[in-house]
């Protein structure tokens, strides 16, 4: 593959040192000539100086032969900029842009960049780990309608079938993590004491689910 990498900061760099460690040819662009030192003196790929949303700089960059693009600098609107004319000015499909605020990450997905919230990504892993189950999804798709969780069976649900798990909740569960290993449920699974499911549901049933999930089969308060 040949990459094209806008931004050699921290992550541009790091990108560029291991796409050429898998043998793969790198053209790295920053509007600031300095900023390729920290590529340090074995990177043999290209550094092009000026901005990535420069049709000009991108073709000395060797964008018309590209496989990839990505858009790494600090700011939001540059990448954004740059990203959109790898795709739609070159026809480049594997376009990934760097974004810091959330919102517009979510905006952007949906013209098919593949955006990386670095800041909001670390964030969102501590607080799945400080906050209760149900609290903070592991996953979001691009609308926000689509979640995946990971849930501690509570003992109410040990001894049930998976399915009468799902058919009460609403949610389905996409693997079941246990004793280390990660196994897909069929119909005549049975949850065991710590097992950990992996559920996917719809962002509007998510507390109906978890209460579900808190309280226990039906056939237990009937």
């Amino acid at each position: 593959m040949h990459v094209v990498i806008m931004g050699c900061g921290r992550v541009g760099s790091t990108l560029a040192r291991s796409l050429e460690d898998r043998n793969h040819t790198v053209a790295v662009i920053d509007s600031e000539p300095d900023a390729f030192r920290r590529l340090g003196p074995g990177f043999n790929g290209d550094k092009v100086t000026g901005y990535g949303f420069d049709q000009q700089v991108l073709e000395k960059a060797g964008i018309k032969r590209a496989d990839a693009f990505a858009a790494v600098s600090s700011g939001d609107n540059s990448n954004i900029i740059a990203a959109r004319v790898a795709r739609e000015q070159f026809g480049i499909q594997q376009v990934v842009a760097r974004i810091y605020d959330p919102g517009r990450a979510e905006v952007y997905q949906r013209l098919g960049i593949t955006t990386v919230a670095t800041v909001k990504w670390t964030a969102d892993q501590v607080l799945r780990r400080i906050l209760p189950a149900g609290a903070e999804p592991d996953f979001r798709d691009p609308s926000g309608a689509i979640r995946v969780d990971h849930v501690p069976v509570p003992e109410v649900w040990v001894g049930q079938r998976t399915v009468d798990l799902q058919s009460q909740t609403g949610a389905r569960i996409a693997w079941i993590d246990r004793l280390g290993e990660g196994m897909l449920p069929d119909r005549q699974t049975v949850i065991q004491e710590n097992d950990l499911l992996h559920l996917v549901m719809r962002e509007a049933d998510a507390g109906h689910a978890f209460d579900v999930i808190k309280n226990g089969p039906e056939e237990q308060h009937g």
